[in-house]
């Protein structure tokens, strides 16, 4: 099944907005020096108004284990998304499903996917400072070929206007955006998210 991820949710309009207009996945950032980044109590009543249907995730970088599953547990998330540098080993100390970026610079970058006890694997650009966000596009023919050997999320630069050329040549497992649908970091533009939505589910058929 194809899924579509709107990450970077900061507030309650734009979490049923983007639902409403048929995402999957909503995606809240656990992440302090992101300009989207938000807290268990920012995030828990937005996620008791979601449908039960939709995938709760959270995004973490470089955190204590511990602490991301106390802050699961507290804000009602059912997915991990790990995107930093977080080893196998890690991953197998969080208690929810993970999912696990890779942030794409070549070929041998993206080797260690299979070494991930993961539910899928994202695929981002590579930024020598950041975690993501940045608005760049991965290698889309890396990412074709190891959504051939494995369940893959494809993030990194996509918008309204590349989703569907995207979809058509990487044939991923799911999407997932979040600059690319903003009016500024943190806030959605209603129009580019029913936009992306609907190109994106489109593209797939």
């Amino acid at each position: 099944m194809f899924r579509i991820k709107i990450c970077g949710i900061t507030n309650e309009s734009d979490a049923l907005h983007a639902v409403a207009c048929g995402a999957d996945a909503l995606g809240f950032v656990f992440y302090a020096d992101s300009p989207r980044g938000v807290s268990p109590a920012e995030v828990r009543p937005i996620i008791d108004k979601l449908p039960g249907e939709v995938i709760k995730v959270g995004l973490f970088v470089n955190e204590q284990a511990e602490v991301v599953n106390r802050v699961a547990a507290e804000s009602g998330i059912g997915l991990v998304q790990l995107h930093g540098d977080e080893t196998p080993d890690y991953c197998r100390r969080i208690e929810l499903p993970v999912m696990k970026a890779l942030r794409v610079r070549n070929e041998e970058s993206v080797r260690s996917w299979q070494d991930y006890p993961a539910v899928a694997i994202l695929l981002d650009a590579w930024h020598p400072e950041k975690f993501g966000g940045t608005g760049e596009a991965c290698d889309w023919n890396l990412a074709a070929t190891l959504a051939t050997q494995t369940k893959i999320i494809l993030a990194g630069g996509l918008n309204p206007q590349n989703i569907s050329k995207a979809v058509r040549m990487v044939r991923p497992q799911g999407v997932d955006v979040s600059s690319g649908v903003e009016k500024m970091p943190g806030k959605k533009d209603p129009e580019k998210v029913a936009a992306f939505i609907t190109n994106a589910r489109e593209s797939f058929k």
